[in-house]
């Protein structure tokens, strides 16, 4: 599954090599991998939507854990206008 991000640059190319794989997964019988073909088809388009203009949301997903270690560090936010100011300042 990991080779079809390396090597498909067309949605609708990738939109049949994962239905492929689905096929196959499906035809292992193994009742482990439902759990991650249910979730896969639950967000088949979302995923597939990184073929259009190849972007992930990794930057979000950075910015957010570092968000989620500051505030850990005053365990917790009071006054939510100083928050905002030291978080501009640190990482604008």
């Amino acid at each position: 599954m990991g080779q079809i991000y390396s090597t498909s640059y067309d949605k609708d190319v990738a939109r049949v090599k994962m239905a492929l794989w689905f096929n196959r997964v499906e035809e292992w019988e193994y009742p482990q991998f439902n759990t991650v073909i249910n979730s896969f088809k639950t967000h088949y388009e979302r995923i597939l939507n990184f073929f259009i203009e190849r972007h992930t949301n990794a930057n979000a997903e950075s910015f957010n854990a570092k968000l989620k270690t500051f505030r850990a560090t005053f365990r917790g936010v009071g006054d939510i206008k100083f928050f905002l100011y030291r978080v501009a300042k640190l990482y604008a």
